[in-house]
């Protein structure tokens, strides 16, 4: 009994890891014979596919519909492009490297082929690029919901959000975006009581691998975290240079500059926890002003996923390329632009990550007792994701304070405090005057 009391103190991720090392080890000790264990880790996972469409509807329409378009104004033109530009950017080298370095290959033909694959969202092989944008508008949401067909859902979501904030900011009334908050608020408390129950089945499920595949998965999971490390490092590469180049001023130095930031974000794995010390690090180090640190900031912790954007695309080719699936360009194309939709509004859900890809899976045929095999290493996928995020969001804080004439060069030189610049320059409403 003190045993049990002993794990369930551990933290929800710290269970999951000794779930899968358990699973990995029982399933290669027993072999197939355990396979019917794997009912367990389906309930699980059925648990979560039934909360996710809802989910992923509230958290996308209280996202737009709590931002005041008004009031942003050009600045929420250049958050809006900029944020999905970035997070494209890392689903787009999360995809293409994946497919280059294939993570996945190297598993025996069929050996995970599983009975119950879920049908694809639509005929991809057969679809032409423009079959392909128009499936991305659904005719009937309830029906989308009820198929859980998520680019529908969040397409939605996005025009229902706007006619939402536009709405309330008429009327003053916020009784249905507080509804929705409501709501939204008991269905993550739902889904927190469902991650509790992770360590079991992912601990079944991954007899289920482990069990036909012994431990030769690990050596996939290896060069999964390995590819993952090699995209970071060239989303870096290129938004930083990009970035620095439009400010001008050091990529290198814009780095460090941010370095605090990474660190924080690598070893807590979370964005929200990182946020202090990246507005910290953004007005006081890269010399962007308050005023639009605190406008791009708040919403980019919500809006802007890059490092999310980027573990979906890579997890999307790894679990198709362990299963055996061909990929046609129509489907790179939806797994490009639905892993960059459905990070929005879902960051701060409860093992939000795994989520996401849980729900995207099915979209594209691929069997979603797949995600056992990265749910165990996902501590260290945050490590080497998360500071995407928080990097994504302080370049593009950088680049629209360069843009509203609010990046104070001194502050980033350290030749002046962000309050003696933001003194300096307060007679001009905090804009740095072009001489």
């Amino acid at each position: 009994m003190a045993t049990v009391r002993k794990l369930t103190s551990l933290s929800l991720t710290t269970q999951i890891v000794i779930g899968t090392v358990l699973g990995l080890l029982v399933g290669t000790v027993v072999g197939p014979a355990i396979a019917d264990i794997r009912i367990l880790g389906d309930i699980f996972l059925r648990l979560i596919q039934m909360a996710v469409p809802l989910l992923i509807m509230g958290a996308v329409i209280e996202a737009i519909g709590k931002i005041e378009l008004k009031s942003l104004g050009k600045i929420g033109v250049k958050l809006a492009v900029l944020f999905t530009a970035t997070s494209a950017l890392a689903g787009t080298l999360a995809l293409s490297m994946s497919l280059f370095i294939s993570p996945g290959q190297g598993i025996p033909a069929g050996a995970l082929a599983t009975a119950d694959v879920p049908a694809a969202m639509v005929d991809m092989p057969t679809q032409t690029m423009t079959q392909v944008v128009l499936g991305f508008f659904g005719t009937n949401i309830v029906g989308s919901l009820a198929a859980g067909t998520l680019i529908h859902i969040i397409v939605f979501s996005l025009f229902f959000g706007t006619a939402l904030s536009m709405y309330t900011a008429a009327t003053g009334n916020t009784t249905l975006i507080d509804g929705i908050s409501s709501f939204n608020k008991v269905l993550l408390g739902m889904l927190k009581n469902i991650m509790k129950l992770a360590p079991i089945g992912i601990f079944t499920l991954m007899c289920w691998v482990s069990g036909h595949l012994g431990l030769a998965i690990v050596i996939p999971l290896i060069r999964y975290l390995l590819t993952l490390c090699l995209i970071l490092a060239a989303y870096y590469l290129i938004t930083f240079t990009a970035v620095s180049a439009y400010v001008g001023v050091s990529p290198i130095k814009t780095f460090k500059k941010l370095s605090g930031s990474i660190i924080m974000a690598a070893t807590t794995t979370s964005s929200a926890v990182t946020l202090p010390t990246l507005i910290d690090e953004v007005v006081n180090k890269l010399g962007v002003s308050r005023k639009i640190s605190n406008t791009v900031n708040p919403l980019a912790i919500t809006l802007n996923a890059d490092g999310q954007a980027m573990f979906t695309a890579a997890g999307l080719v790894m679990m198709s390329q362990l299963f055996g699936m061909d990929l046609s360009i129509g489907t790179l194309v939806q797994m490009i632009v639905l892993g960059t939709l459905a990070t929005f509004g879902i960051i701060a859900v409860p093992g939000g990550a795994l989520v996401a890809l849980a729900a995207l899976m099915p979209q594209f045929g691929i069997p979603i007792e797949g995600i056992a095999i990265i749910a165990g290493v996902d501590w260290f996928r945050g490590m080497i994701t998360t500071p995407a995020n928080i990097t994504g969001d302080g370049l593009i804080a950088m680049a629209v304070a360069k843009g509203e004439n609010e990046f104070y060069r001194e502050v980033y030189d350290g030749v002046l405090t962000a309050e003696e610049a933001a003194e300096k320059y307060a007679a001009t409403g905090g804009k740095v005057v072009p001489v």
